[in-house]
């Protein structure tokens, strides 16, 4: 006698195949299986927006490029313990993954989030897309740059405070009403020019148009 255990794709003494269970009790498609279907194309749209390659977003996750690439072909059923790592690195809401339907109600939640390096970040976006929005309170991060790099465009707008911005062999200022946008894989670096916090919007992506710059050199 078949056992009724869960096992892999087979539930109930019968194997499901896609919607249908075969030798089960019925052959329509499961209610959930068209949400499932859109995860994998939309797992491959959301890596090409963010340019990353596989081995990179293996090494943010935790998860193998094999499994990552059988998720985007949809060979591999997603799983919450492989989307949540995924919306994690991704940056959006796991809702955005698995296309939940939308509410109704169109207000970003903000919440706020500690940088490693030092002051807060609140997400003003929650969409999938190459552009990425943020309201900051950068606190005072020393005097030594520590310059870093990576992929991407960023724009710079300060609301309050004075802004100092090391980018390559630039040392400049930037005070409230002023903004600076720049290739984010040239040496970059930002904290408060004076120790007081500055408040600053960021936005982050791959395109979009150009904000206009202004900018002192720092005395």
């Amino acid at each position: 006698m078949e056992d009724d255990r869960i096992d892999g794709d087979r539930i109930d003494g019968g194997r499901v195949d896609g919607g249908r269970v075969e030798g089960g009790r019925t052959d329509k498609p499961a209610p959930h299986q068209a949400v499932l279907d859109e995860v994998a194309p939309r797992l491959r749209r959301l890596r090409a927006q963010r340019g990353l390659t596989l081995a990179v977003l293996s090494e943010t996750t935790g998860i193998s490029k094999s499994t990552l690439s059988r998720l985007e072909s949809g060979q591999r059923r997603p799983s919450l313990e492989l989307l949540l790592p995924l919306a994690s690195a991704y940056r959006v809401p796991l809702d955005d993954l698995v296309g939940a339907p939308e509410v109704g109600d169109p207000r970003v939640r903000l919440t706020p989030r500690a940088m490693p390096n030092g002051g807060t970040a609140v997400p003003l976006t929650r969409s999938m897309g190459p552009l990425q929005a943020f309201k900051m309170l950068i606190t005072d991060r020393g005097t030594e740059p520590d310059l870093r790099t990576h992929e991407g465009y960023e724009w710079l707008y300060v609301l309050d405070g004075r802004l100092r911005l090391v980018l390559a062999d630039h040392d400049l200022v930037l005070g409230p009403g002023e903004a600076a946008e720049f290739d984010t894989r040239l040496p970059h670096w930002f904290t408060s020019a004076d120790g007081r916090p500055v408040e600053i919007l960021s936005l982050f992506g791959r395109q979009g148009e150009r904000m206009h710059v202004r900018a002192k050199p720092h005395a």
